[in-house]
């Protein structure tokens, strides 16, 4: 299969990327499907149903007005994000619709967006159905898709192997692990960045693809804006207040002398970043999947240390490193899983604190067993985690869990750019073992909020 980076890293909307950006994708490749199919007009009413991880936690995520914009035609990586709440809650006010905003439909909330807690689908936690009926309420159409992470839906003929759906697209340098490619770039003398970019061709121009990869960057450093700018309370329920905004001023009234060493200053400076995009991750804002919104300040944010702390930084570092993150992002999702419901938080925040940190050994001079090494540790000290969001939200410990693992990227890099790029411990082996791990991890720590800090902290 052929994966590019800007599968990896994709421009949407919050609050998650398997929960919301990947049920609006479904629901809208499921109304374009009626359209293609000439069914479009037969179409009386849409019902929609939620089932594992999205029935239990899908009402915190967004997934139900994310389903209904989807069906409406909206994809996350065009709308725009402050009309969805007012647009969901106008079709449930009304008890009408618009397919693709051509064929006005009726809508009964009760009976058409339905959230089975307990009930999953077989081929992953992340399930959903559309069934469309006709006036005389007979089944026209009935479609069942999973999202896998990351924002990736593959529909059930495709989730035998729910990784992802088949791309054949021959690549310049294929690889499926870690040892593929460190073997490319020992017989042909490239830096990963070097492969990626080669493989990226496949799709699309050198000068398309460093424009994409500059526009990736741009939508991050705006949410980290928009994040610093906004302020007040973060939607939900648990009454979480928006620090980004106090935190940057703090730090602007402050000099690098001011701080213990301007390595802790640039500490504060990355968690600022971190907490600034996965709060506006959790008001539902413009943000990039990296790989994924649970997880999506990590790689900003070390990015953005990059750019304003490292020696040298410049734009062909910034591609460098997103080319490189994309890369190991990849392998996770081949090898393993980028889904918090599959694996647990370490298939997320993991995954993104590897990527970030090879990014970052990559964009600083890195070798490519220097930069290997940077991702193995990234994630081998995140192997275990688990995704027990408190009230279904990405909020609590996500976001602050975002600032952590930025940290632990900077100095994963830091670890082994001054090595020699040998170590015990491949890249291979900690993404089978972050795999295994999730495998044996108990549901209840998968991202539906029935265990760990999800229940004590209630409890308490």
């Amino acid at each position: 299969m052929a994966i590019s980076l800007f599968d990896m890293l994709k421009i949407g909307i919050g609050p998650s990327s398997s929960h919301t950006v990947g049920p609006m994708k479904a629901a809208q490749m499921f109304a374009e499907g009626l359209r293609d199919s000439d069914l479009l007009n037969q179409v009386s009413r849409v019902q929609s149903q939620l089932f594992g991880s999205l029935g239990a936690t899908g009402k915190g995520h967004g997934s139900g007005p994310a389903v209904l914009l989807g069906l409406e035609g909206y994809l996350p990586e065009k709308i725009d994000p402050t009309i969805v709440v007012p647009r969901a809650e106008e079709i449930s006010q009304t008890g009408q619709m618009s397919l693709l905003r051509e064929r006005v439909i009726d809508f009964d909330e009760s009976e058409d967006l339905i959230y089975h807690m307990k009930e999953s689908l077989p081929f992953h936690a992340n399930g959903m159905s559309f069934t469309a009926f006709n006036a005389k309420n007979e089944v026209v159409a009935e479609k069942v898709y999973y999202s896998v992470g990351g924002g990736f839906v593959v529909d059930e003929a495709a989730a035998g192997a729910d990784r992802i759906v088949e791309d054949t697209t021959p690549l310049k340098y294929p690889f499926s692990t870690g040892e593929e490619l460190l073997q490319i770039c020992k017989q042909t003398g490239l830096s990963i960045s070097d492969v990626m970019l080669a493989n990226e061709q496949a799709w699309r121009t050198e000068e398309e693809i460093r424009a994409g990869i500059l526009e990736i960057w741009q939508v991050m450093k705006e949410c980290v804006a928009n994040g610093i700018r906004n302020e007040g309370i973060l939607p939900g329920g648990l009454k979480v207040k928006r620090r980004a905004a106090a935190l940057h001023r703090e730090l602007k009234n402050r000099t690098r002398m001011d701080m213990i060493t301007p390595s802790l200053g640039a500490m504060d400076w990355v968690n600022l970043y971190a907490l600034a995009v996965n709060e506006e991750n959790a008001a539902g804002g413009r943000m990039v999947t990296a790989p994924t919104n649970g997880a999506a300040g990590i790689i900003p944010a070390v990015l953005h240390y990059y750019t304003n702390w490292c020696p040298n930084s410049d734009e062909e570092g910034v591609i460098r490193f997103l080319l490189a993150a994309a890369a190991v992002g990849i392998l996770f999702k081949e090898n393993a899983s980028i889904s918090g419901a599959e694996v647990g938080c370490q298939g997320e925040v993991g995954s993104a604190c590897a990527m970030a940190a090879a990014g970052l050994a990559e964009a600083t001079g890195g070798t490519p067993l220097q930069v290997e090494n940077a991702a193995e540790i990234g994630m081998e000290h995140n192997l275990g985690l688990t995704c027990d969001p408190i009230g279904g939200l990405v909020q609590v410990p996500c976001i602050e869990r975002n600032a952590m693992a930025s940290m632990k990227a900077i100095n994963a890099a830091a670890m082994a750019v001054r090595g020699d790029g040998e170590h015990f411990v491949s890249l291979d082996k900690v993404i089978r073992t972050m795999r295994d791990t999730g495998r044996d991890m108990l549901d209840k720590y998968k991202e539906t909020s029935r265990g760990g800090l999800a229940v004590n902290v209630i409890e308490c």
